[in-house]
């Protein structure tokens, strides 16, 4: 009797196993890359069986610094808490320098990250392990100093924390090395490495339609001469998408009024919805 019981309860289990990953097969190939098609936006990208928190001191540094969490609804706020606090306990945190890391620079690095992703269901690449930060302009492998770097061969990011600080403390100069080190960790993570997912899929289509946008001589020239995004982004194909990252989220009607094409292909290429 017990024999059948437990050989009843496992073929039921392989039968609901199997059932799960057919739907999740017929989910992932058929229907949502048909609703892509049509929608161009992934069929969900909350979906949280577990949500985490975030200590109250913790939201507080999120409505104190970050405009993009204040703006966004009850519901979406939690949303936001729960990516940051993943985002917090999926990677290192190592000061150098003797610089002691605290939670303000945990949740300041890790809202950072979350901005850029929060309209993407992928939102923890694995193309780092930790985050190393600096007092200040630190020196590099190479020997050269810098302010921030993302090194996939090293698996990390790293910051001068002065510097990151100063693009959270000034919202609307259009310079944030939190955004711009991190769109590069995006960028490589959607185009370069070839993974699955309705994201990255959206991603890497939308950056092909801005390359192919801005390889137009016309549509170049329209971009340089309207001077607003700083010359630094022509350096090439990943610094101009790191660059534009940070307009679009420091000063979005701005960019939004001065070239409005390119404003509508970086929005629909990380699928940011307002509020």
């Amino acid at each position: 009797m017990f024999m059948e019981i437990f050989v009843g309860s496992i073929t039921l289990l392989l039968v609901v196993f199997v059932v799960c990953m057919l739907l999740y097969f017929i989910f992932g190939r058929i229907i949502e890359p048909a609703y892509i098609l049509v929608f161009n936006k992934p069929v969900y990208v909350h979906f949280y069986p577990f949500r985490k928190e975030l200590p109250f001191e913790e939201k507080e540094i999120l409505e104190k610094n970050f405009g993009f969490y204040r703006n966004l609804s009850d519901r979406r706020k939690k949303f936001f808490c729960h990516r940051i606090s993943t985002f917090i306990e999926n990677y290192k945190f190592v000061g150098r320098e003797g610089l002691e890391v605290t939670e303000d620079m945990k949740v300041k690095i890790a809202a950072s990250a979350v901005m850029l992703t929060f309209g993407m269901r992928e939102y923890l690449p694995e193309l780092f392990e930790v985050i190393i930060i600096y007092p200040e302009i630190f020196e590099s492998r190479n020997g050269d100093y810098h302010k921030g770097e993302f090194n996939p061969a090293a698996r990390a990011v790293v910051f001068s924390w002065k510097d990151f600080q100063e693009g959270i403390d000034f919202e609307s100069d259009n310079i944030n090395l939190g955004l711009h080190e991190f769109a590069h960790v995006l960028h490589l993570n959607a185009t370069a490495i070839k993974r699955l997912g309705s994201s990255f899929a959206i991603y890497s289509d939308m950056f092909n339609k801005i390359r192919e946008y801005v390889s137009i001589p016309y549509n170049r020239d329209k971009i340089m001469n309207a001077g607003y995004l700083r010359e630094y982004a022509f350096t090439n194909q990943h610094e101009f998408i790191a660059v534009a990252l940070e307009y679009f989220f420091e000063t979005p009607l701005e960019f939004r009024q001065r070239l409005p094409e390119l404003y509508y292909m970086i929005r629909h290429m990380i699928n940011f919805r307002e509020g």
